[in-house]
């Protein structure tokens, strides 16, 4: 655990529909840091970033954002300093890219401050600053995944939480999401916790990874100890569930 917890979850569990979603979940996210969090499918991963978000219904524990506690509201999120970025590339595709940006701007009031954001953002990712009048509608499935991280830093975020943003892409085009990723966390000092399944592309370039199985914390490890070690193979073939009678 980092010594200095921007974000931190303490003893969270979420119940779905009478499932157990996350059970006295410990995950904190240090400054300046980007950390990962991995396990098989109903491994609970997306539920943690819902939780700190405001998106899933918390039974018990609490959540500790500066270190002080919060009850994460959606609509005040942003305002606070996090940001979620959703899986799935949800992108407005009848708005330009410039819009897009825009809409991200919300909590923004300076008319000139939001100029700078977004030509910020645009910085960050050229591909978009060169067709930033185009709809979202014309960019490829990876384009459209860097519109929908770009938006995520026009709040000006100090925890970025990226859901799956390598779903359904090529793996170039996961290479250049990656390598955004990291330019954002070290030009932008922007604390990122990301869920991803793509383990490996991922382990090469996070602090640390949190491994979870069946709604618990199976491993909190540096990322060379996850891939040296064998829990990975114990998670993802059921073997640790079985081991502990889950």
């Amino acid at each position: 655990m980092s010594s200095e917890a921007l974000l931190r979850l303490k003893g969270i569990s979420v119940h779905y529909y009478g499932v157990k979603a996350l059970d006295r979940v410990d995950i904190s996210l240090g400054r300046g840091e980007i950390v990962a969090i991995m396990g098989p499918n109903g491994a609970g991963k997306s539920t943690v970033l819902k939780a700190a978000f405001g998106l899933a219904p918390i039974d018990s524990g609490e959540i500790f954002f500066r270190g002080e506690a919060i009850t994460p509201v959606v609509h005040e999120m942003a305002r606070k300093g996090i940001v979620l970025v959703p899986q799935g590339r949800r992108v407005f595709t009848h708005l330009t890219i410039e819009e897009n940006l825009e809409m991200g701007g919300f909590t923004t009031k300076d008319k000139n401050e939001l100029k700078r954001r977004i030509d910020e953002a645009l910085e960050t990712f050229p591909v978009l600053r060169a067709r930033r009048k185009s709809k979202a509608r014309e960019l490829s499935g990876g384009e459209q995944q860097m519109l929908a991280i770009a938006r995520g830093l026009i709040p000006n975020p100090a925890v970025l939480l990226l859901d799956e943003p390598s779903l359904g892409l090529s793996p170039r085009m996961v290479k250049e999401v990656f390598a955004k990723i990291k330019e954002i966390n070290e030009v932008h000092g922007t604390s990122i916790m990301v869920v991803e399944h793509n383990i490996k592309s991922l382990l090469e370039f996070v602090t640390r990874a949190y491994v979870l199985d069946k709604g618990k914390v199976a491993a909190e490890e540096a990322p060379g100890k996850i891939l040296e070690g064998d829990i990975l193979e114990k998670v993802f073939m059921g073997k640790l569930s079985a081991a502990n009678g889950i």
